[in-house]
């Protein structure tokens, strides 16, 4: 690997780095704690647009996690950064829960099915057939297509769930239209993160547990990658990829003397 300079800012994912299924990974809490009591800038992402960083926040403490708000950056609050920069005070028919409604609300959006400038679709565990035929019916009048991630599905105690990425397949199939997506692997989310921080990306790291949105969003972004193994990705998995994380680890815990 070529000389990189020294890491002056971390951005981690959340499910599968940090926590699994609402318990905290082993080492999770010493790497905060560094990163705390280090001052370097640091971010905790996650593609997830249900929850606001307020709400997270408190989920995290009461796991034994102590995220400061600010340190928190959604899916929601990058495409909300994303809508603000090319639209600024625009409007939008939203389906998703109160991260991404939030978001949209405090840049000066105004929500409404009446002529919208963009449909924008997030996170929600109540989709419902009425909010996506309205969608449809929105995007084929002429609103632009914004999701706020692409997963196909998400985790929870039972398996996997239908995601925003499903659903916007299902919208696409009725309109043919393809979303743009704000969240990972968009290195978007990345950039207006760091900036954030106001950091650089060639003193800055990723650490996540999915090759294909966590490790390229980084590549993509110009940061250093480590792929941790706690999450999505297994190790066997990982040579099948075309590009190369700067750094494959077991866990969270193996990263806290980096910082």
């Amino acid at each position: 690997m070529a000389d990189r300079k020294p890491i002056e800012s971390w951005l981690t994912d959340m499910d599968g780095v940090l926590i699994h299924e609402g318990v905290p990974i082993p080492g999770a809490d010493a790497f905060i704690k560094k990163l705390r009591e280090s001052g370097k800038p640091f971010l905790v992402l996650t593609n997830n647009s249900i929850y606001t960083p307020r709400d997270l926040h408190a989920r995290l403490r009461r796991m034994g996690l102590d995220v400061p708000i600010e340190n928190i950056w959604t899916s929601a609050l990058a495409t909300a950064k994303f809508l603000d920069d090319q639209r600024p005070n625009g409007s939008a028919y939203v389906i998703g829960e109160a991260g991404l409604t939030t978001a949209l609300h405090d840049i000066g959006y105004i929500l409404t099915d009446h002529e919208p400038d963009y449909v924008v679709l997030g996170e929600t565990r109540t989709y419902s057939f009425e909010a996506m035929t309205k969608a449809v019916r929105l995007i084929n009048d002429g609103a632009r297509f914004i999701g706020t991630n692409p997963d196909e599905t998400g985790p929870s105690t039972e398996g996997p769930l239908p995601a925003t990425g499903a659903v916007a397949a299902l919208i696409t199939k009725a309109t043919g239209r393809q979303p743009y997506f704000a969240g990972k692997p968009n290195p978007l989310m990345m950039r207006t993160g760091l900036n954030t921080l106001g950091a650089h990306s060639e003193s800055s790291a990723m650490i996540g547990d999915r090759m294909d949105t966590d490790v390229l969003a980084g590549i993509e972004a110009g940061m250093q990658t480590f792929l941790v193994l706690t999450g999505l990705t297994r190790p066997e998995q990982v040579e099948n990829f075309p590009y190369r994380p700067s750094q494959v680890v077991d866990s969270i815990a193996d990263l806290v003397d980096l910082v």
